[in-house]
């Protein structure tokens, strides 16, 4: 059995609605099953996602106590008796979803994530009464073999946690829309998801330019590999000098800005997309459809990955050396890390490392 921390079912749990406030709570995995793996969690990363869901934006929490968490990485301790994929002793990780059930059309198309029965890693109940889900704040996790990512040597487990989620995030749309050599992608917003773009988007082959509100991260995001980087300003002038320009537009920024949208939008070239990974919780702006005539842009979104871009993913992470920059907590200080990111003070994703 491999060398770290053994399987321990308890985990820093939330026990009532908009709280950051943790305690330290033991709790019943899933049922066990054929086609389970059990990991000895060592880190778990901080996704804006686990602060909206704490604070409410997202609406009330389904289940109480709540152990957040959808960027796990540690080691596997056992295996259902019908798992092909680990052996005890892989180093592994799990991301933002936890199950789907392999008969709907996208699984069958290697659209997993977009299962029409899909189970979260958190906040989540799984089918047939088998369980409750709960995240990786936590020091294991019971996980369907089909939503478990071997590592790469190179990665270590803190970093493998944000790309977990915040890699395959970005990862997924950038490949789906066709960035590589050749083309020119625009990524709006560095930040927790943004600044992993940039990177992946360059070790993907493209030329990038980055845009951000915040002066001081200029310097930051030339180290990161863009090719250029813009300052932005709230009434969208950037936008004007750079009509007609890009092949794909990547934004991780608060897309209830209809001035935003419209700038972005009006960069790219005719008929080509503006895909959003950032929300905030509000609506998507109510705007006219002009905005987008100009060039026949097309908006859309996207959600993490289907589990063969995970794999792909963090091997492109590994030969690019794409890592997050990252703000590490020991995982008793959840709830200072979850403040932070509400605060958007982190530089640039949280990571919390198991301390019990």
């Amino acid at each position: 059995m491999s060398a770290g921390k053994e399987l321990d079912w308890r985990g820093y749990a939330v026990k009532e609605q908009k709280s950051f406030s943790f305690s330290l709570v033991s709790f019943e995995p899933k049922k066990m099953n054929d086609l389970d793996v059990d990991i000895a969690i060592e880190a778990c990363g901080v996704c804006s996602s686990d602060t909206h869901t704490l604070d409410g934006t997202w609406g009330d929490i389904s289940i109480l106590p709540l152990i957040p968490g959808h960027e796990a990485a540690g080691v596997v301790k056992s295996i259902g008796s019908k798992v092909s994929k680990f052996k005890v002793g892989d180093r592994v990780g799990v991301g933002a979803q936890v199950w789907s059930c392999g008969e709907c059309a996208p699984c069958k198309s290697q659209n997993r994530n977009y299962c029409v029965k899909m189970v979260d890693t958190y906040n989540a109940e799984y089918p047939n009464s088998e369980g409750i889900a709960h995240g990786g704040y936590a020091g294991a996790i019971r996980v369907r073999e089909d939503w478990v990512f071997k590592l790469p040597d190179e990665i270590d487990f803190k970093s493998a946690g944000p790309l977990q989620c915040a890699g395959i995030t970005v990862y997924s749309p950038l490949k789906r829309n066709g960035c590589g050599p050749g083309k020119k992608v625009a990524i709006a917003g560095i930040g927790g998801l943004g600044h992993l773009a940039v990177q992946f988007a360059k070790a993907l082959g493209a030329e990038v330019t980055a845009f951000t509100h915040q002066q001081d991260k200029v310097e930051d995001v030339k180290k990161m590999g863009a090719d250029e980087v813009v300052v932005t300003d709230k009434e969208g002038k950037f936008a004007e000098k750079l009509a007609g320009t890009f092949d794909l537009v990547l934004s991780t920024i608060d897309s209830a800005d209809a001035v935003l949208v419209g700038a972005f939008a009006s960069m790219l070239k005719v008929n080509k997309p503006m895909a959003i990974v950032g929300l905030s919780g509000k609506p998507l702006p109510d705007f006219a459809p002009g905005l987008l005539m100009a060039n026949g842009a097309f908006l859309g979104v996207s959600h993490i990955g289907d589990p063969s871009e995970s794999e792909e993913m963090l091997q492109v992470a590994a030969k690019h050396n794409v890592r997050p920059w990252l703000e590490e907590h020991p995982m008793k200080d959840a709830g200072k890390a979850n403040k932070r990111v509400q605060e958007n003070s982190v530089r640039y994703r949280g990571v919390l490392i198991r301390d019990f």
